[in-house]
């Protein structure tokens, strides 16, 4: 298994709404970017590409992927599509990952989209909805804000999680994004904003849940000959974990936690696991790129993190998987204010901000959530934070951390179905 490094990445703005744009333009906007950020980097020198999205009922086209290889001009090099729910475009990037590991290419591109306001709000649910068990959880709830809710009165009723510490998530989140030109939701919130917004199913506010978006990613990942060749500063990619779970959650069985190496059994003697508080799968994938990647003690070892935040809740949910706290602390982790940014004013008393800063780029909450080009731009944004580039990207500084050396990107499918981690180092 050879190493593999990325060497560059592109986004482009996500919104509400691209009409103007269709699919395959977003791509070449993004892929566009990223060739012209590597100045040697020569359309003729990628062997193939993974393309992600989600759905095909969004764009009404089956086979988009390679009509977005055509419009790129890599005919008639190797192409694949992948889709696995909200962590397709996570999956996209291991692919590519393995295509280059495995020595079948020098450097592949992994490219991801969505256009998802092709269809009006209510449809883009049910499509969403169809990632879970259609003939079981589907006509009995059907939308995935209902399942998390329930997730999440599950969490509070174990360990005392509150809407407030749900609420500073949001307000994290939105905050980063004002200094992030390619988010969708750039807005300076306080708790009782989050709290007010509009309920869509208890305790989850409008505010506490993601958007659907449009928007497009790419990365290139290459051999580490070829990204010496093409680069000073390539990121390594150290190490990947992909876990996974029933779809149905009430065929999710009770067993001892899955411990990562700074944890032992003591530590959850009492502990339901994984109920409905937890996800199994994400915690699998942590622990095997945790394994590959050398990491003993993430909080320690990891200088930020870009993970799937689809809901307040599942933020919080995903701090415990990954081993930044133990499980039940998520509420007090956030509150804390360890997953701030250091230089940031939120608004808010935060004891130990800065610790370790999670979804600077304001993650799917407010950059937003195009799904199969979301785990691809939070790979872009770490990427442009172990290259200590975010000033030349975003035109400010403010979401740069300094001397970033590992960061970790997190994407999660479902109820916990498919879940990704992979770690980038500098």
């Amino acid at each position: 298994m050879r190493p593999v490094y990325m060497v560059s990445g592109g986004i482009t703005k996500f919104a509400k709404a691209h009409p103007e744009k269709d699919f395959r333009l977003m791509v070449k906007e993004a892929f566009d970017y990223a060739l012209k950020d590597v100045p040697g980097l020569t359309i003729d020198l990628i062997d193939g590409s993974v393309g992600s999205y989600f759905s095909d009922h969004f764009t009404r086209q089956l086979m988009a992927a390679i009509m977005v290889q055509d419009y790129l001009g890599l005919c008639p090099r190797p192409s694949k599509r992948i889709e696995g729910g909200g962590a397709t475009g996570g999956l996209c990037f291991q692919t590519a990952w393995e295509s280059v590991a495995s020595g079948r290419m020098d450097l592949c591109l992994a490219f991801g989209f969505e256009t998802m306001s092709r269809v009006n709000t209510w449809k883009g649910n049910e499509f969403i909805a169809h990632a879970s068990d259609t003939n079981f959880d589907y006509p009995v709830g059907g939308f995935y804000t209902g399942y998390y809710s329930m997730m999440v009165q599950r969490h509070m009723y174990e360990f005392g999680t509150t809407v407030e510490q749900m609420a500073m998530v949001s307000v994290k989140n939105h905050t980063n994004a004002i200094y992030n030109p390619y988010a969708q939701s750039p807005v300076r919130l306080k708790v009782g904003d989050v709290r007010s917004s509009a309920m869509v199913s208890t305790p989850l506010t409008m505010l506490d849940i993601c958007t659907m978006s449009d928007g497009a990613a790419v990365c290139l990942l290459a051999s580490e000959e070829m990204a010496y060749r093409l680069t000073d500063r390539p990121v390594r990619i150290s190490g990947v974990g992909c876990g996974t779970d029933s779809m149905r959650m009430s065929d999710r069985p009770h067993g001892k936690v899955i411990l990562l190496p700074h944890e032992s059994e003591a530590d959850y003697k009492d502990l339901k696991y994984p109920g409905v508080h937890s996800f199994r799968g994400g915690r699998t994938a942590a622990k095997l790129a945790y394994k590959m990647a050398g990491i003993k003690n993430p909080i320690e070892e990891l200088d930020f993190i870009e993970l799937h935040d689809a809901y307040t809740s599942s933020e919080i949910q995903t701090y415990e998987d990954l081993g930044l706290c133990k499980y039940g602390e998520g509420g007090p982790f956030v509150e804390s204010g360890k997953p701030f940014m250091s230089n940031i004013d939120y608004g808010l008393q935060l004891k130990d901000q800065g610790k370790i800063p999670v979804n600077p780029s304001g993650g799917l909450l407010a950059c937003g959530h195009p799904v199969g080009a979301t785990g691809l731009m939070q790979a872009v944004f770490a990427f442009w934070q172990l290259q200590g580039s975010i000033k030349k990207h975003l035109r400010n500084d403010m979401l740069q951390i300094t001397d970033a050396k590992r960061g970790l990107i997190h994407s999660h499918a479902g109820t916990g179905t498919y879940i990704t981690v992979s770690i980038l180092e500098s």
